[in-house]
């Protein structure tokens, strides 16, 4: 292992902690999440992936931890930076190689789960496609109580609870939704 590329890895994650989720500095949140927390709490979600069910959660957590990580170049890019769905996806992908670049033999397994993510062709990345839209509303439901501004955020979910699949996912998304509804209709 080159500890200069891996030093250079850990700088370009670290970054991560520090760069703002685009959508809420948009919309003028304050104390607004960073993309490592999010990251984080997908990955702690991912650890209630049912046993049962024919989902490998080990990937689960992995590709929540690797799903955002261009970002540390690229930045957050979403609908509103006017950048088109294929030129945001190579850019990413562009910046995956070079930061799996850093990492040796290590680096094609991450470039690999970042990918499968990407083409949304295996069950487990449909699955962590929905942590990230539960993750999504989760946080906009916390923003609008902690600064009693409901319904704010309403564009967060009118364009997200729909797309959430997974029936447990799908189930706390519709419990977020009740205790947001309750809380609107007391406004």
């Amino acid at each position: 292992m080159d500890f200069m590329k891996l030093q250079e890895f850990m700088e370009l994650v670290g970054q991560l902690k520090h760069i703002k989720r685009t959508g809420w500095v948009l919309r003028n949140i304050e104390g607004s999440e960073t993309i490592a927390a999010h990251m984080y709490r997908m990955a702690v979600l991912s650890l209630l992936v049912d046993t049962q069910e024919n989902l490998d959660r080990n990937k689960i957590m992995q590709m929540a931890l690797v799903h955002d990580l261009a970002e540390c170049i690229v930045g957050d890019i979403t609908p509103h930076c006017g950048v088109s769905p294929e030129e945001k996806h190579r850019l990413e992908d562009d910046a995956m190689i070079k930061i799996c670049q850093l990492l040796g033999n290590q680096g094609s397994n991450i470039l690999e789960i970042f990918r499968e993510y990407e083409s949304q062709q295996s069950n487990e990345a449909k699955y962590v496609k929905d942590l990230d839209r539960l993750d999504l509303i989760s946080q906009a439901y916390e923003y609008e109580k902690r600064d009693g501004t409901p319904g704010k955020l309403e564009e967060f979910f009118a364009n997200t609870v729909d797309k959430i699949s997974h029936p447990f996912l799908k189930k706390m998304a519709a419990e977020i939704t009740s205790q947001r509804q309750k809380i609107l209709g007391n406004k």
